[in-house]
C-alpha cells in the first residue's frame, strides 16, 4: 500500500512524504479498510512533531479520521457487524493511506446518499458537538446559543445540532467568508470576534440583552464570554485552539450562576460507554430527517495522499472552514 509513514518527528507537514509500504496486519478484532477519504484533524498535526497526548512508538502512519470500504473482517469474529464491501467511516491511527485496519467499536455505517468524503469527517466532530449541546447542556428549544469558531469542523456540527434542538444560534467568526459559511448552515446572526466589542453585540441580539443560555467554546475565550452569558448559562469548554489554556476569575461564575461544563468524547468509550450509542442515534436520526449535512470543506479540492502536507498546511493556518478532507484514490485508480 501507499502511506504517510512518521519515523522521526517533523517540524511541519510539509516534510511529509508518501512511500510505498506493507499493508496493515489486522489484530484477531481489526478490520482491514481500503481507504477513500482521510479526514484532517488539529491533532494530527500536534502529533506528527510529537506534541500529542497519544504518540505511538516509531515508525506509524499518520491520520486518524477515515471513510472507505471493509476488505477483510476481524478473524476472531464469527458474526461481524459489517460484512466485506461496507461502506463505512471512523477513526483509527493511520488514515493516511490507501488500506487501514480499525475496530469495530471504532467505526459506523456510512449514512444513507453521503459520499465518502463527507462521511470521513463525521466520527470526532459530530458526537463532540452533540454530546456537549444535548448531554452537557441540555440544549432546548427556545435557548440562545453562542458558537464560537462557527465554521471549524466542531462549530458547524455545534450550529446544526443547536439549529435542530430549536434553539437560535449566534456565531462567532474571524473572516467575512467563515461567517458567510456559518450563516450557510444555519446560524441566525453571526459576529466578528475581530471587533473587541463582540460580547456586547451578542448581547444585544439576546431578548432584552438577558444574554446568552449556552457558549460553545473550542477556542479559549471563556473569560470573555461570561460578559455576554445569562444568569444561570452554561459554559462549553471544548477545546483550546487559541492555543494557550484560560485561566478565568470565579468571581463571574458566582456572580451570574453560570456552569462551566468540560466535554472530552474521546474519553466517553472508556467512562460512560452507555452514553455512546444514544449519542449516535440522535446524530443518525438528525441525518435521517435532513437537519444535518456534511462539513467538508468545498472551496479547494485535495486528492491523493501526496496532497495530505498542503491539506495539513491549509487547516494549520485557519485559512479553512469545516472538515478538510483529502479524497484518495485507489492504486491504479485516476486521481480524477
Amino acid at each position: 500500500m501507499k502511506g504517510i509513514q512518521v519515523s522521526a518527528y517533523v517540524k511541519a507537514p510539509g516534510e511529509l512524504k508518501v512511500t510505498e509500504l506493507a499493508d496493515p496486519k489486522p489484530a484477531a478484532d481489526e478490520y482491514l479498510i481500503e481507504v477513500h477519504a482521510a479526514a484532517t484533524n488539529f491533532f494530527d498535526i500536534l502529533q506528527i512533531q510529537g506534541k500529542y497526548q497519544h504518540q505511538p512508538p516509531f515508525p506509524w502512519v499518520s491520520g486518524a479520521e477515515f471513510a472507505g470500504v471493509v476488505l477483510a473482517t476481524p478473524s476472531g469474529s464469527k458474526n461481524p457487524k459489517f460484512p466485506v464491501g461496507s461502506k463505512v467511516f471512523g477513526a483509527t491511527q493511520g488514515s493516511y493511506a490507501t488500506k487501514c485496519v480499525a475496530k469495530e467499536v471504532s467505526m459506523l455505517p456510512v449514512p444513507k446518499g453521503w459520499s465518502f468524503n463527507q462521511a470521513s469527517g463525521l466520527f470526532v466532530t459530530a458526537p463532540t458537538s452533540y454530546g456537549a449541546l444535548v448531554l452537557r447542556a441540555g440544549v432546548k428549544a427556545g435557548d440562545y446559543v453562542l458558537v464560537h469558531a462557527a465554521a471549524g469542523g466542531v462549530g458547524l456540527a455545534a450550529v446544526q445540532v443547536a439549529k435542530a434542538y430549536g434553539a437560535t444560534v449566534i456565531a462567532t467568526a474571524g473572516t467575512a467568508r467563515k461567517l458567510e459559511v456559518a450563516k450557510s448552515f444555519g446560524a441566525d446572526h453571526v459576529v466578528d470576534y475581530r471587533d473587541e466589542n463582540w460580547p456586547q453585540i451578542v448581547k444585544k441580539l439576546t431578548p432584552k440583552g438577558r444574554g446568552v443560555d449556552i457558549v460553545y467554546d473550542p477556542v479559549g475565550m471563556v473569560d470573555k464570554s461570561t460578559k455576554c452569558i445569562a444568569w444561570n448559562g452554561r459554559i462549553l469548554i471544548v477545546g483550546f485552539a487559541a492555543g494557550t489554556i484560560e485561566k478565568v476569575a470565579m468571581n463571574k461564575v458566582l456572580l451570574k450562576n453560570i456552569s462551566l461544563v468540560g466535554i472530552h468524547w474521546g474519553m466517553y468509550e472508556k467512562m460512560e460507554t452507555k452514553s455512546v450509542p444514544k449519542v449516535w442515534e440522535g446524530i443518525m436520526k438528525l441525518i435521517a430527517e435532513g437537519k444535518f449535512k456534511g462539513t467538508e470543506f468545498t472551496d479547494k479540492e485535495f486528492v491523493g495522499l501526496e496532497s495530505v502536507p498542503d491539506a495539513l498546511k491549509a487547516l494549520g493556518s485557519r485559512e479553512t472552514w469545516g472538515k478538510v478532507v483529502v479524497k484518495i484514490p485507489q492504486e491504479g485508480q485516476n486521481k480524477l
